[in-house]
This record gives structure tokens, sequence and C-alpha cells, in this order.
């Protein structure tokens, strides 16, 4: 093991016995695909994808009503939660467990209402509405949300 100076930044590294190595790990590290460019570009738009629950934008004029999209999520409440659940029904209060399932439930639907809308190409969501459903039985909870909207295009 040696220590060598980079060829690139010229920042000393270490080797590690392997004579043939001139550059260091930073300098080395492989240029970002262009899939995994396209994936990080496509992430931070969905970040900042508008979406709203009336019928237009206030800071944006509609091109084209696109076409309604959707997106539909069942996430389970699991035994303990339900066990707190029924306790915070007894004694009041509430419920943190349940309310974080809902907000699990609700950010998760959204965000593939985001994907939906962004995949058709559309600039943005109007008229979003959610629905929740509860289905129940033999011992098991589930909660189901639809979110749906009309995907447009705005004025260039």
């Amino acid at each position: 093991m040696s220590n060598k100076q980079c060829d690139t930044c010229k920042k000393e590294f270490n080797d590690f016995g392997h004579e043939h190595i001139t550059t260091c790990m930073n300098c080395n590290k492989p240029e970002p695909d262009e899939q995994d460019k396209a994936r990080q570009e496509r992430s931070e738009k969905l970040k900042t994808f508008p979406l709203t629950t009336t019928n237009s934008f206030s800071n944006h004029q509609t091109h084209e009503e696109m076409q309604i999209v959707t997106a539909e999520c069942v996430f389970g409440m699991n035994i303990f939660r339900d066990m707190f659940a029924g306790i915070r029904d007894i004694v009041g209060g509430r419920s943190d467990a349940s309310q974080k399932v809902l907000r699990d439930l609700r950010d998760a639907c959204l965000t593939e209402l985001k994907q939906e809308a962004f995949d058709i190409g559309a600039d943005g969501v109007v008229g979003v509405r959610l629905d929740y459903q509860e289905i129940s039985g033999g011992g098991k909870g589930m909660l189901f949300l639809v979110a749906s909207g009309t995907a447009v295009t705005f004025k260039k």
C-alpha cells in the first residue's frame, strides 16, 4: 500500500497495493447513466407537479383538459394499530396510529395520481377528489382511497 497523487484532482490517496490505479475514489466514480438522470429529473418534476381541488389554477391558464386520472391505494391497519385504535374508541382521544396510516395513504395516492398525469403529458390536475372507504371483516381492517381529477395542460 502506498500513497499516490491523483492524476485528476492532484490530491493524495491510498492505492491499497494496486499500482495500476492512478485516480482517487472520488474522481473514479462513474458518470450517472441516462436512465439515472431521467429518473432523477422525473422525481424532481413530480415533487412540484401541481394538484388542486378547484376547477382551475389561479396562476396558470388551462389549455386543454386531457382526461380523468385516478389512483387507488389500499393500506392495511395492522393488529397493533387496530388494538390501540379500539382502546382510543373506548376512552376517547386522538389515535396517532390511525392518523399516520391515513396520512401515508393520502400521500401515496396523491403521488400515484401525479405520476399518472405526468405519464400522459399533463402539466397539472384540477378537481382533485379523495374518496375514503373502510373495508373490514374477519378481524381485518383495510383503508381504501381513490384519488381522481382531470389532467390538464397549461397555455404556454
